[in-house]
């Protein structure tokens, strides 16, 4: 029997290149920990985004060896990912998976869910909390868990979808997601994440789920209950537009799809 030799091993999963994306903001205390758990030998590229942090991210960052991009003045949440994703498409990513650096979502998670998508199955993988029970086990405070489960009720009953969660900080997208929506026209804020959601949603891209445990703790990064209520109301807002716009009652411009030719 003739023997083949055994190809080298390389980080593409697919043949497409994984780029994680670290939106940060005062993480310095749980960077390590976060980047250290990722699964680098399947990721072909870690970039960091520090949105203004004065607790020294960036060098630490640089010092792990990670690619870092500082905004010099604060973009907010929303503003942070923009950047995370443009670089991202300009560095060649075929599958974009967005960690948080708070270490409260499973960093080793992040090659299952480019694989969810490198395999072709879908265009787009949340790491939910909320599938198999993980969120209260990990410790999300109970208001906010049943926050998450009101909106993420009236989100599905206003989008025509049934996704376990919206409010997840864990998300994959493959290269032509982030092409073809125009997130460049949605908040800076953290209500970007729920406009993004409905732009997928309405623009008909297939969507998985991944059941993520979670870990909340006082590094964890959290907004308090003010800014909660306003991402309520917010999240209420985007998914009456979505709904507007879907059934054809008022058409709004954030639902576009950019022609492949014009991305």
């Amino acid at each position: 029997m003739r023997a083949y030799p055994f190809a080298p091993l390389l980080p593409m999963l697919h043949d497409q290149k994984i780029v994680v994306v670290l939106p940060a903001y005062h993480a310095s205390e749980t960077l390590e920990m976060t980047y250290r758990a990722l699964p680098l030998d399947l990721i072909d590229e870690v970039i960091l985004v520090d949105d203004a942090s004065t607790d020294g991210t960036a060098d630490l960052a640089r010092e792990l060896g990670i690619h870092t991009i500082v905004h010099p003045a604060n973009q907010g949440y929303g503003g942070n990912q923009k950047t995370c994703y443009r670089a991202a498409l300009a560095a060649g990513a075929d599958i974009v998976v967005m960690v948080h650096p708070d270490y409260q979502y499973e960093p080793r998670l992040a090659s299952a869910m480019a694989d969810m998508i490198a395999s072709g199955v879908y265009d787009v993988v949340l790491g939910s909390r909320i599938v198999g029970g993980g969120a209260l086990k990990g410790g999300m405070p109970l208001w906010k868990y049943i926050a998450n489960r009101l909106l993420t009720l009236t989100e599905n009953w206003l989008l025509g979808a049934k996704l376990s969660e919206y409010h997840t900080g864990y998300r994959a997208y493959h290269r032509r997601v982030l092409e073809r929506i125009p997130f460049a026209d949605n908040s800076d804020d953290f209500v970007f994440d729920n406009e993004f959601l409905a732009q997928v949603i309405v623009g008909g891209f297939r969507m998985g789920e991944l059941s993520c445990p979670t870990r909340y703790f006082p590094a964890a990064s959290s907004i308090n209950f003010r800014r909660s209520v306003v991402y309520g109301l917010g999240v209420l807002r985007v998914a009456g537009e979505a709904f507007l716009h879907r059934t054809g009652l008022r058409r709004h411009p954030r639902y576009r799809l950019i022609d492949h030719k014009d991305a």
